[in-house]
C-alpha cells in the first residue's frame, strides 16, 4: 500500500450558510428523535393505564 491511500483528506470548514443549514438538520433529527420517544411513552402510560382498568374490573367481578 502506499501512504497516499492512509493520508486522510483535508475537510474545508463550512461557509456559514452551510453551517446554519447543517445545524438545522441535526435539529431537525433530535426534534423528530424526541417526538418520536414521546409518542412511545404516551402509548405505553395508555397501555398501562387499559391494563389497570381492567385488572380492576376484573377484580371487581369476582
Amino acid at each position: 500500500m502506499r501512504f497516499l491511500e492512509f493520508a486522510s483528506k483535508v475537510i474545508k470548514p463550512l461557509t456559514p450558510d452551510q453551517a446554519r443549514i447543517d445545524n438545522l438538520k441535526k435539529q431537525k433529527d433530535v426534534a423528530a428523535a424526541r417526538l418520536k420517544s414521546e409518542r412511545n411513552r404516551q402509548k405505553i402510560t395508555r397501555a398501562q393505564h387499559a391494563i389497570a382498568d381492567l385488572t380492576k374490573q376484573n377484580q371487581a367481578g369476582t
